[in-house]
C-alpha cells in the first residue's frame, strides 16, 4: 500500500526512478547493514580479535534472504532501531553461539551511518551518470545553435539578441560545476563510521584503530580521523549539493516553460501523442516535464534545509536531529532522480524553432536593436546624448508603429553621421550577438 508519490504505482516513474528507489529501499538498506557486519567480522577475524571460526560463521549468514523482514519490522518498532534486530537475527542463525561475536565493539549508529554512506555512494553514482548525460545533451544544443539568434530577456521584457547556444551554454557551465562539486565532495562524504558508544572506541581495548581502518578499507570508504556521530556537515553537504543541482534544473524548467508559451513558441518539450494534452482543450500542449521538475526540486531544496537542521545535534549522540536524515535523505535523492530524468528527457528531445526565435526578435520592428544604435552613435554625439535621442525615437516608433530603422534614417541628428546602410547594419540582430559564440566555445572547452 503506497502512500507517497515516490512509491506510488502510478506516479513513481514520474517523480523518481526505479534505480534510485532501489538504493533507498528497505531491502538495500538492510543488505548494507549485513555487508558492514560481514566486513567487520572479516577484519576482526584477521586481526585475531574474534575467533576466525566465528567470523566465517557470521559472514556465511550475512545475506538478505536469511533475514525475516516481517520480524525485523516488529523488532524495530519495539526497540526503536533496526540494527539490534538484524544483529539478533544473525546471532540466532549462527551455530554454537558464534554469533555472539557479531557487531563486536560497534554501536548502532556506526552501522547505520556507514550504511547510509554506502547508499549515498550508490545514489551519487546515479546522479553522476544523469548529470553526464544532461551535459552531453546540452553540449549538442550548444554546438547546433552556437549562432542561432534569439531574443534575450530582462525582467521578462525583450532586451537584446543572444543565441540559443549561448543560453544553453550558461546551463551547461552550471552542470559542469555540479559535476566538479560531486567529485570534490566524494572524499569528504564517503567516509565510514566505527567509533563505539560515544565515539572513543573504548569498547575495543586492542586493535581499535586497526579494526576501523580495516573495516573502511573492506567497504571501499575513507577512514574518519574522528567520530562524526553528531558532526553532520558531511550529510548536510550532500543535501546542499542536491539543492544546487535542483536549482539549475529548476532554471532549465522555468525557461522551457516560458519559451513554450503560445505567444513565444521558441522551444517545445519532446512530443509524444497525448502528452501534455488537456481534458477539455484539445489544442493544449502543456510543459509536463518542466512542471514535474519544478515541483520536485522545490521539495529537494526544503529537504536540504532540513539536513542543515540535523547538524544541530546534542552532545556525542543526538536525540532527534539524526532521525531527520532518515526521513528526508531518501526522499531528496528519489525526487532528484525524477528531476534529473525529466530534465534529461527534455534536453535530449527538445524541439527548437529558430524561425520563431527570429520572428520574436523582429516583432518590435527593430526596437531591440536600440542599444546597438546608441553605441554606434556614441562616438559622434556622446553615449549619454545618444541614449536620450534613441530613447525618444523609440517612443515615436512605438506610438506610430513604424520601424526604428526608418525613423533613424529620417532624423537629422542621426542621418548626418550615419547613412541608411550603416544604420541597417546596426539594426541587424546578427551583427549584435557580442561574444556569444566565443563564450559557447569557452564552455565547451571545459567539458570533461
Amino acid at each position: 500500500m503506497a502512500s507517497t508519490l515516490i512509491d506510488s504505482a502510478i506516479f513513481q516513474g514520474i517523480f523518481s526512478s526505479d534505480a534510485m528507489r532501489r538504493v533507498w529501499s528497505d531491502e538495500n538498506r538492510t543488505q548494507k547493514y549485513l555487508d558492514i557486519e560481514s566486513a567487520l567480522a572479516k577484519v576482526q577475524g584477521r586481526l585475531g580479535l574474534i575467533p576466525q571460526e566465528a567470523a566465517d560463521e557470521i559472514v556465511s549468514h550475512c545475506h538478505l534472504d536469511q533475514i525475516d523482514m516481517a520480524k525485523l519490522r516488529q523488532q524495530t518498532e519495539r526497540i526503536g532501531y533496526p540494527i539490534l534486530g538484524v544483529v539478533s537475527q544473525l546471532n540466532l542463525l549462527c551455530r554454537d553461539k558464534l554469533g555472539e561475536y557479531c557487531h563486536w565493539g560497534a554501536t548502532t549508529q556506526d552501522i547505520t551511518d556507514t550504511a547510509t554512506v554506502l547508499q549515498i555512494r550508490e545514489a551519487l553514482d546515479i546522479v553522476d551518470a544523469e548529470l553526464s548525460a544532461i551535459s552531453a545533451a546540452l553540449a549538442k544544443l550548444c554546438r547546433d545553435h552556437r549562432l542561432t539568434p534569439m531574443i534575450g530577456r530582462s525582467n521578462l521584457q525583450q532586451a537584446i539578441p543572444v543565441t540559443f547556444g549561448y543560453k544553453m551554454a550558461g546551463l551547461l557551465s552550471a552542470i559542469e560545476r555540479h559535476r566538479a562539486r560531486l567529485a570534490q565532495l566524494r572524499p569528504r562524504v564517503l567516509v565510514g563510521e566505527f567509533a563505539g558508544a560515544a565515539g572513543t572506541l573504548a569498547s575495543l581495548q586492542t586493535g581499535a584503530m586497526e579494526t576501523q581502518a580495516g573495516l573502511c578499507a573492506e567497504l571501499g570508504l575513507g577512514q574518519p580521523v574522528i567520530a562524526w556521530h553528531t558532526i553532520r556537515d558531511n550529510i548536510a553537504e550532500v543535501g546542499a549539493f542536491l539543492g544546487l543541482v535542483g536549482g539549475t534544473l529548476g532554471k532549465l524548467s522555468m525557461d522551457v516553460k516560458l519559451m513554450m508559451q503560445t505567444e513565444v513558441g521558441e522551444v517545445y518539450e519532446p512530443y509524444a501523442h497525448g502528452r501534455g494534452s488537456s481534458s477539455t482543450m484539445p489544442q493544449k500542449r502543456n510543459p509536463i516535464s518542466s512542471c514535474y521538475i519544478h515541483a520536485a526540486i522545490s521539495v529537494v531544496r526544503q529537504h536540504a534545509a532540513a539536513l542543515m537542521d540535523a547538524m544541530v545535534a546534542d552532545h556525542e549522540r543526538s536525540t532527534g536531529p539524526w532521525e531527520i536524515e532518515w526521513i528526508v535523505l531518501p526522499e531528496a535523492f528519489c525526487l532528484m532522480a525524477g528531476a534529473l530524468k525529466q530534465s534529461r528527457s527534455v534536453l535530449e528531445g527538445l524541439e527548437v524553432d529558430p524561425a520563431a526565435m527570429r520572428r520574436n526578435i523582429d516583432m518590435t520592428h527593430g526596437l531591440v536593436m536600440s542599444e546597438a544604435v546608441m553605441m554606434g552613435l556614441g562616438p559622434y554625439i556622446g553615449r549619454e546624448y545618444a541614449h536620450d535621442l534613441v530613447y525618444d525615437i523609440c517612443r515615436v516608433a512605438v506610438k506610430e508603429q513604424r520601424p526604428l530603422l526608418d525613423l533613424l534614417c529620417e532624423h537629422p541628428e542621426v542621418n548626418k553621421h550615419l547613412d541608411r546602410p550603416a544604420l541597417a547594419a546596426l539594426c541587424d540582430p546578427a551583427n549584435y550577438l557580442g561574444q556569444s559564440g566565443v563564450m559557447v566555445d569557452r564552455v565547451l572547452a571545459t567539458l570533461r
